[in-house]
C-alpha cells in the first residue's frame, strides 16, 4: 500500500513538484551519468536536510561511539550519514551506522499519535524486500571511501521496540554518540529512547525529525515522558525545516 504523503505545500508547489517528477522520469542525460547529475533534481527541502547533518556529524566528530537512525524507510539519511562519515572520518571504521525499521509502514498507532489520516497502521510502507536492496545501495557509497573492506553499515528490519534491545543486549560495547528518530509515531520513540539511554555517552546528540510537529504529536509526547522537554534546550540550525536536537549531557 503506498501512502498518501504529509504535506503543507501549496498546490503550485505540488504541481511544480509534479513537473520536476516528470523531467526526472524523462531525463536525457546519457545513462553513464546520470547518477553523477542526480543533484539536478535535489530540491532546496532536501539539500536542507543534508546540510542539517552534516552540520551535526560536525558537532560530533570528537564523540565516541556508533550513530543509529530509528526510523529508516528509503535510507536518504542513512547515506547522507555514510557519506559524511567518507568525508569527515573516514578512517574511523569504529564509527558504525545502524538502521532500524519495520520495512512494513507503521506496527501500530497509539491515541497520542492523534487523529490525522496517515496515521495508521502500515503507512508509511516500503517496497517488498527494500532493505535489500537499500543495503547494496549502501555498499556502493561505501565503496567510494577507504577502508571499504570493513563492514560499518547495518541495516536491521523488524519492530525497533524488539531488534534494538536485541542489539542492545549482543554488543554490549555499543557506545551511542547520535540518535536520529524519526518513528513519527508514540510507542517506538518512547520504548527506544528507554532503552538507548544506558548506551548514551556524554556529549551524545538526540535528533529528531517531527518534534512540535502537529501531525505527529506522539513523538513529542514520548521525548516529554522519556527526557523531559523542559529538562534540556532542544536546538535546531539556519537550516533546519522541523528537524532538532539535544546534547545529551
Amino acid at each position: 500500500m503506498s501512502t498518501k504523503l504529509k504535506t503543507i505545500s501549496s498546490q503550485e508547489e505540488q504541481s511544480n513538484r509534479s513537473n520536476l517528477t516528470k523531467l526526472f522520469d524523462e531525463s536525457p542525460i546519457f545513462q553513464e551519468e546520470k547518477v553523477a547529475n542526480s543533484a539536478l533534481f535535489l530540491k532546496r527541502q532536501e539539500l536542507s536536510k543534508i546540510l542539517f547533518f552534516n552540520e551535526i556529524y560536525s558537532k560530533l566528530i570528537h564523540t565516541h561511539g556508533v550513530i543509529m537512525e530509528l526510523g529508516v524507510r528509503w535510507g536518504q539519511n542513512l547515506v547522507t550519514l555514510s557519506n559524511l562519515r567518507g568525508i569527515h572520518e573516514p578512517f574511523n571504521h569504529s564509527r558504525k551506522i545502524i538502521g532500524f525499521d519495520t520495512f512494513e509502514g507503521f506496527p501500530s498507532v497509539s491515541s497520542q499519535d492523534g487523529e490525522a489520516d496517515y496515521n495508521v497502521k502500515g503507512a508509511f510502507n516500503v517496497s517488498e524486500n527494500y532493505e535489500e536492496y537499500l543495503e547494496q545501495l549502501l555498499q556502493c557509497h561505501v565503496n567510494e571511501s577507504p577502508l571499504n573492506h570493513i563492514k560499518k553499515n547495518y541495516v536491521i528490519k523488524g519492530n525497533a521496540t524488539e531488534t534494538l534491545k536485541k542489539y542492545l543486549a549482543e554488543h554490549p560495547e555499543t557506545i551511542i554518540a547520535f540518535a536520529y528518530f524519526d518513528f513519527d509515531i508514540y510507542e517506538p520513540t518512547l520504548e527506544c529512547l528507554k532503552l538507548i539511554k544506558p548506551y548514551l555517552t556524554k556529549g551524545a546528540i538526540i535528533g529528531f525529525d517531527e518534534l512540535c510537529d502537529p501531525g505527529f504529536p506522539g513523538e513529542t509526547e514520548a521525548v516529554r515522558e522519556v527526557l523531559g522537554t523542559n529538562n534540556y534546550r532542544i536546538e535546531r540550525n539556519k537550516y533546519s525545516g522541523i528537524q532538532s536536537y539535544i546534547v545529551y549531557e
